[in-house]
């Protein structure tokens, strides 16, 4: 059966990273923020290719690995393909570079749509839409063909999702630190451990790791 599936960063205080720009499309935060999980083993093969077998393998790697198991397709929002950037240039590509780290079907919600597919390297399509989130999420739904639907963010597309009630496991990685600026995650979201099972684990790294399962 699918799920819909969110996994964020956040900190102490409950904010995402904030302040994207152009140069650093993730925000002045992300890095403090994903400190953690960029250190995993998962993450040094699966995003930066380093097969040499650095990185942690604790906690935080079981997690980063979780990520990427079992997902058929993925929705974010503009500001993540990095429409942000060259929103009117109809050869902009997004930051991901040529092999985006997907894998799979990407639907883009983004007021610049229609937009032909944008097919990159290793198996990822970028499909561009400025539909209901209903209506893209049952399309993301069949493309992945009984497996799950991960809505990869930002934080802004997250909160929509989790608003309309559509998510059906949340993983928040909440980092040791004290942000006091950026995007609030937890806002109107009240009642979410009340329709979901929430659990949590404290990695070696510091990092909380909380799951809200429906």
């Amino acid at each position: 059966m699918t799920r819909v599936r969110i996994d964020l960063n956040i900190s102490l205080d409950g904010f995402a990273s904030g302040d994207q720009t152009p140069d650093n499309p993730m925000g002045e935060d992300w890095g403090r923020l994903t400190a953690a999980y960029v250190a995993t083993r998962t993450f040094q093969q699966r995003v930066l290719g380093d097969t040499s077998g650095a990185g942690t393998t604790g906690v935080d790697d079981r997690y980063a690995a979780a990520y990427f198991e079992g997902v058929g397709a993925e929705v974010m929002g503009a500001a993540m393909f990095g429409f942000h950037s060259f929103p009117d240039d109809p050869e902009w590509k997004g930051w991901w570079g040529d092999e985006p780290p997907f894998g799979c079907p990407v639907y883009v919600l983004t007021h610049t749509a229609p937009r032909p597919p944008l097919e990159m390297q290793g198996g990822t399509t970028f499909h561009f839409r400025s539909a209901p989130i209903h209506d893209v999420l049952a399309e993301a739904v069949e493309a992945a063909g009984g497996s799950d639907v991960r809505v990869g963010g930002g934080v802004g597309t997250a909160r929509e999702f989790l608003r309309a009630g559509l998510v059906d496991q949340l993983h928040v990685a909440v980092a040791p630190i004290l942000l006091g600026r950026g995007t609030r995650l937890w806002d109107d979201l009240r009642g979410l451990d009340l329709t979901h099972e929430v659990t949590s684990e404290v990695a070696e790294s510091g990092t909380i790791h909380v799951t809200f399962s429906r």
